[in-house]
């Protein structure tokens, strides 16, 4: 009876105490799971991993720092493999801070990883351009339009690698990382169903499910929040053991979300079971006080 009613009434302080220390524990001791790439994720990989060298990829930098925790492992993988597939990664945005986005990439794993692709001849950033789907209907006829110059003030005349580009059919691939509008549904809509270009992407957690509908057949795959990004990271390394040793913000931030999950579970399970609890001894005592009138 007492330890029920300590349960009952626990104070929702507590609770949040369990919830904080569910997280920083496994931060603390890098806590981590072994994670699987599931069918929806794994296509991206075959994908990426099919294309023969020299294969022409398009990155849309499509989210902001609030969205880098959920996006930024996905764009980091997305270019990691690409460059260890000597493919060319065509860079854009189409949010603004997309562009510092992009450089953030590029400067982590491009210049500090893979120091022998040349700008220009490997990869290319083309920067913001504002529009949001007009961008896309623009580059789907005429590249050069849209893009004159690149990030640098470039013309693209200039750059080996957009020489014979133009426009978005001439594409291998699309890949997307989004956190909104515009993202990865106008990439389907707007370039991948009327190109006729294969389309991937990445999204936040709670934007997956609206694109869901589109897969198979208009979108190839689709890694939805961190779970989809611990993913691809992990068929990274399966396929690529020697990138093992290196940060993988996905795997690692899963550990601490696993963990809180389960807290949370086992919290909402006792307050159930507390609740049906107290349910039947209410009826118990209704029924005892109506016998003994």
């Amino acid at each position: 009876m007492r330890l029920y009613q300590q349960i009952r009434d626990i104070d929702r302080r507590v609770i949040f105490l369990f919830i904080a220390l569910s997280v920083i524990f496994p931060l603390l001791f890098q806590i981590s799971f072994h994670e699987y790439a599931s069918p929806i994720v794994q296509r991206i990989f075959d994908k990426v991993e099919s294309l023969p060298a020299g294969a022409k990829v398009l990155l849309s930098f499509d989210y902001d720092p609030p969205s880098a925790p959920e996006l930024h492992p996905m764009a980091t993988a997305y270019v990691r493999h690409c460059c260890e597939r000597n493919l060319k990664l065509y860079i854009i945005a189409l949010w603004p801070m997309g562009q510092t986005m992009a450089n953030q990439i590029i400067e982590e794993v491009i210049e500090e990883e893979f120091p022998q692709k040349v700008y220009g001849i490997d990869y290319v950033n083309l920067g913001f351009k504002s529009g949001g789907q007009g961008v896309i209907n623009l580059i789907l006829s005429d590249f050069e339009q849209a893009y004159p110059v690149d990030i640098n003030g470039t013309s693209i005349d200039q750059i080996e690698m957009m020489k014979g580009v133009k426009n978005i059919q001439n594409m291998n691939l699309i890949l997307n990382v989004s956190a909104g509008f515009p993202g990865l549904k106008e990439w389907i809509l707007f370039g991948g169903d009327p190109g006729q270009i294969p389309v991937a992407g990445g999204v936040t957690a709670v934007s997956a499910p609206l694109l869901y509908p589109y897969y198979p057949r208009q979108l190839l795959g689709l890694m939805g929040g961190m779970k989809g990004a611990a993913e691809y990271e992990a068929a990274l390394i399966k396929r690529y053991p020697q990138y093992a040793e290196k940060e993988h913000f996905g795997i690692f931030r899963m550990g601490p979300q696993a963990v809180a999950h389960v807290v949370i579970m086992f919290f909402i399970i006792v307050g159930n079971i507390t609740f049906f609890i107290g349910r039947r001894r209410e009826k118990k005592e209704a029924a005892g006080e109506g016998v003994a009138k």
